[in-house]
C-alpha cells in the first residue's frame, strides 16, 4: 500500500469517528434538551455535520467514481431534506401550543398568524368572493 492511501485511510478512519462522535451529541441533545426548539436543532445541525465527517470519511476509504457520486447524492439529500423537516416539526409545535413563547425573543410569526402587528387581535377576513 502507499503512502497516500495509506494516509487517506487513516483520515477516513479520523472523520468516521468524529462524525460519529458528532451525531452521538446531537442525539443526546434530542433526549435532554427542554423543548421542542431545542431539540430541532440538537436534530439537525449535529447530525447534518456529522453525517457529512461520516460521508468524507467514506469517501476517503472507498476512493471509486461511482462510490463517490453516490455518497454525493445522500450527502446532497440529506443537507436537503434535514433542515426543512426540522422546520416542519417547529412550525407545526408553534401552531398547536407545545412552544412556550415567553422563551422567544422575537415572535414574528404570530404577527403572521393574527394580522395584527401586537399580536392578539382578530384574524383578518378572508378575501370577498369573486363576480363572473
Amino acid at each position: 500500500m502507499s503512502g497516500w492511501a495509506q494516509t487517506a485511510d487513516t483520515t477516513g478512519a479520523v472523520l468516521l469517528f468524529l462524525g460519529a462522535a458528532v451525531s452521538l451529541l446531537g442525539a443526546i441533545g434530542m433526549l435532554r434538551l427542554p423543548d421542542v426548539l431545542s431539540r430541532g436543532h440538537a436534530a439537525t445541525n449535529p447530525q447534518s455535520l456529522g453525517m457529512l465527517l461520516v460521508l468524507f470519511g467514506v469517501a476517503l476509504r472507498l476512493r471509486s467514481g461511482i462510490d463517490l457520486g453516490t455518497l454525493g447524492l445522500i450527502g446532497f439529500f440529506q443537507l436537503l431534506t434535514g433542515p426543512v423537516a426540522a422546520h416542519l416539526v417547529a412550525r407545526v409545535a408553534y401552531r398547536t401550543g407545545h412552544v412556550g413563547r415567553e422563551g422567544l425573543l422575537f415572535d414574528e410569526l404570530d404577527e403572521q398568524l393574527s394580522g395584527s402587528p401586537e399580536g392578539d387581535g382578530p384574524h383578518p377576513p378572508g378575501p370577498p368572493p369573486r363576480e363572473r
